[in-house]
C-alpha cells in the first residue's frame, strides 16, 4: 500500500482558500521523486454549511487545477486542525515500483488506481458529499450507493474494500429516528448485508464531521493468491459487530474490524480502525483527557502485537519503527496540546494530523487511527 505520508500546515494564517494555496506550494517544493501521490485530505473549519459547500467547491477546483491529470483521490471534508490554522493536508504517496497509474472522476468521487499483473489498489474519495445533509438515512443510502457503482466501474464489489472511512455529519446528533451514528449503521448493515458477500469486514473509522450529511472514502484491492487479508483483534476488546445490549440498548452493530492486515511476500500493511478509550465494550477514563489518551496508544500498540500471529513464511511484520500515518481526532480544541504531547512520547518523529471531530460516543473525548507499512 502507501509507503509515505506528508502532512502539510500553513506557515501563515488565512483563509482556508490561502492556507491551501500555501500547503499546496509546500506540497510541491516536497521532494517526492520516485513518489506517486495517490491520496489527498483536506482537512477545514466552515462557519456554517453553505460556506462549507462554497469553499468545497472552489478548493477542488484549485486543487483539480494543480494536478491536472493526475489529480490524486481528494477528500474535503470539515475537520478544523489546531486554532489558528483552518486547514490541514495530508498526502498519501507510493513509490512507482511496477504499478500502472490512472486518475479519474466518477460523479463527484475523485479516484485512483495502481495496478501490476498481479494486483489493483483503488483509492476513492468524497462519497456522497453535500447530499441531504438534513436526512442522514438517505445521506448515507447515497454515499454506498454511489461507492458500489464505482467499484463495480473498476471491476470490484464491497468484498475488495479493506479500509473505509466514514464521516457522519453531527454523528451524536438524535432525531426523530435516533441517533445519526446509529443511523448509518442500519444503513451500512443493509448495504453489506446486499453487496458484500465475504467473511469479515473492512478496518474503518466512523467519526463526527461538522455539519450534516455523510462522506465515505475507501480502499479497495483485487488480487490472487499473492496477498492475504486477515482481521486482527485486540483480546482487550470486544469485537465491534459482537457489541451487547448494555451498549448499543436495541440499535445495530457498528460492523468493522479493529485492525486488517494485507500481508505479501514483500509487503505488508497494517490498517488500525480508529480507536479509543474502550476496553472490553466500555468507556474508559470518563472526562480524562490524558487517560483516555493513553489507553487508546496502547490498544493500538495491542493490534500491532496481535498483528504478528499472523505472520507466514517470507511475510514482513510491521512495528511501531514501520508507523507512517497516526490520525488523531481530538472532540475538544482546549485538548490538543495535552492529547499531543502523549502522542509525542509514543511516537516522536511519526507523521502526525490532529483534527478537531466528535467521537462515536458522547464521553469519548479522542480516537486515533494508525497506518503501518513496511517493504523487503
Amino acid at each position: 500500500m502507501l509507503d509515505r505520508y506528508l502532512i502539510i500546515l500553513p506557515k501563515v494564517q488565512g483563509s482556508p482558500v490561502e492556507e491551501l494555496e500555501q500547503c499546496l506550494r509546500q506540497l510541491k517544493d516536497e521532494r517526492t521523486e520516485g513518489f506517486h501521490l495517490v491520496k489527498l485530505n483536506v482537512f477545514f473549519d466552515s462557519p456554517d454549511f453553505i460556506t462549507a459547500v462554497e469553499l468545497k467547491s472552489e478548493m477542488e477546483t484549485i486543487i483539480t487545477g494543480f494536478f491536472g491529470e493526475n489529480c490524486p483521490a481528494l477528500n474535503l471534508t470539515v475537520h478544523p486542525p489546531q486554532v489558528p490554522y483552518k486547514l490541514t493536508l495530508e498526502a498519501g504517496l507510493i513509490r512507482k515500483y511496477d504499478f500502472v497509474f490512472q486518475s479519474k472522476s466518477l460523479d463527484s468521487s475523485h479516484y485512483v488506481t495502481a495496478s501490476t499483473d498481479s494486483l489493483k489498489v483503488l483509492w476513492a474519495s468524497g462519497f456522497g458529499n453535500g447530499l441531504f445533509p438534513d436526512d442522514p438515512d438517505s445521506a448515507a443510502e447515497a454515499a454506498f450507493d454511489q461507492m458500489r457503482i464505482l467499484l463495480e466501474s473498476e471491476g470490484m464489489t464491497f468484498n475488495n474494500i479493506v479500509r473505509q472511512w466514514n464521516y457522519i455529519g453531527d454523528i451524536t446528533e438524535v432525531g426523530y429516528n435516533g441517533e445519526n451514528y446509529h443511523i448509518f449503521n442500519k444503513v451500512r448493515s443493509r448495504q453489506y448485508g446486499k453487496y458484500r458477500t465475504v467473511p469479515g469486514f473492512p478496518a474503518a473509522t466512523g467519526i463526527g464531521m461538522k455539519f450534516g450529511g455523510i462522506s465515505l472514502d475507501c480502499i479497495a484491492v483485487k488480487t490472487g493468491d499473492s496477498h492475504k487479508i486477515l482481521p486482527v483483534n485486540n483480546p482487550d476488546q470486544v469485537k465491534p459487530y459482537e457489541y451487547g445490549q448494555v451498549v448499543l440498548k436495541g440499535v445495530q452493530v457498528p460492523q468493522f474490524e479493529r485492525a486488517v492486515l494485507f500481508s505479501g511476500e514483500a509487503d505488508t500493511t497494517l490498517f488500525v480502525s480508529g480507536t479509543a478509550s474502550i476496553l472490553g465494550q466500555d468507556t474508559i477514563g470518563t472526562d480524562d483527557i490524558e487517560k483516555q489518551t493513553v489507553i487508546t496508544i496502547e490498544n493500538i500498540m495491542k493490534l500491532v502485537e496481535a498483528s504478528h500471529h499472523h505472520k507466514t513464511e517470507g511475510s514482513p511484520c510491521c512495528d511501531l519503527s514501520n508507523l507512517i500515518l497516526l490520525r488523531v481526532y481530538v472532540k475538544r480544541q482546549s485538548d490538543f496540546e495535552r492529547v499531543k504531547k502523549i502522542c509525542d512520547s509514543y511516537f516522536l518523529g511519526a507523521p502526525v494530523v490532529y483534527i478537531e471531530a466528535d467521537v462515536c460516543r458522547e464521553n469519548l473525548l479522542v480516537e486515533i487511527e494508525a497506518e503501518f507499512s513496511k517493504r523487503v
